[in-house]
């Protein structure tokens, strides 16, 4: 974790929250990606723990009928209104669950063990007045590891209704601030926060590089 002398700007919100979209099919990792053993913790405890040093409350989004592992009591859990419809869809169910409590959330999906709270504060400090802060590297946005507002509901949930799935159609409906991934080297120099672990040659490597050995089987 880096050290927390960092720079940072003055935060705009109240409380900002997290949502962990943990509802994919994990069809490359063979396996449940949220359940995969992560040194003395599974990969969606780790996430949670780690995104829960920098915001409250957290909602984990998960497919309809799916298993989770035990979390901290104060989880909210939500659940997809419809499967295999991306991350627009866990985004909704996530914004929805938290508005209540909070009037943004970072999301990120449950696959990034090595995620560093300070990448997350540092996009929370970056989202300003704007209704989005995403990441972008070499012209790709990065959806899950981006701070929404809860004010995009009613954008999303028009989306969803027609049938435009890609997170880029959000971004250029509402008000975003694009952020150059190398202006976040400062906070995560190795971008560790956007590495997910999709097959099982990328979860081995981040068991590697926490110094954790890898399970008998996976």
């Amino acid at each position: 974790m880096l050290e927390s002398n960092l720079p940072s700007l003055e935060p705009k919100f109240d409380r900002v929250g997290g949502i962990v979209l943990a509802g994919g099919k994990s069809s490359r990792m063979g396996r449940s990606k949220a359940t995969l053993p992560f040194g003395p913790e599974l990969i969606l405890q780790r996430v949670v723990r780690l995104l829960g040093t920098v915001v409250s409350p957290i909602v984990v989004v998960a497919a309809p009928g799916q298993e989770l592992p035990e979390l901290p009591s104060d989880t909210i859990v939500a659940y997809d209104q419809q499967e295999a419809r991306g991350p627009l869809e866990g985004l909704f169910a996530g914004l929805t669950a938290i508005e209540p409590h909070a009037t943004a959330a970072y999301a990120t999906s449950c696959d990034v063990p090595l995620l560093q709270p300070a990448f997350v504060q540092a996009m929370i400090d970056h989202l300003g007045q704007d209704l989005i802060a995403v990441p972008v590297e070499d012209g790709f946005a990065h959806p899950l590891a981006a701070v929404y507002r809860t004010s995009v509901l009613s954008v999303i949930r028009e989306l969803l209704d027609h049938d435009q799935l890609r997170p880029a159609y959000l971004f250029d409906k509402v008000a975003t601030e694009r952020i150059p991934v190398a202006n976040l080297r400062l906070y995560d120099p190795l971008l560790a926060t956007l590495r997910n672990c999709n097959r099982p040659e990328d979860y081995l490597a981040a068991l590697a590089e926490a110094g954790f050995a890898p399970p008998h089987s996976l």
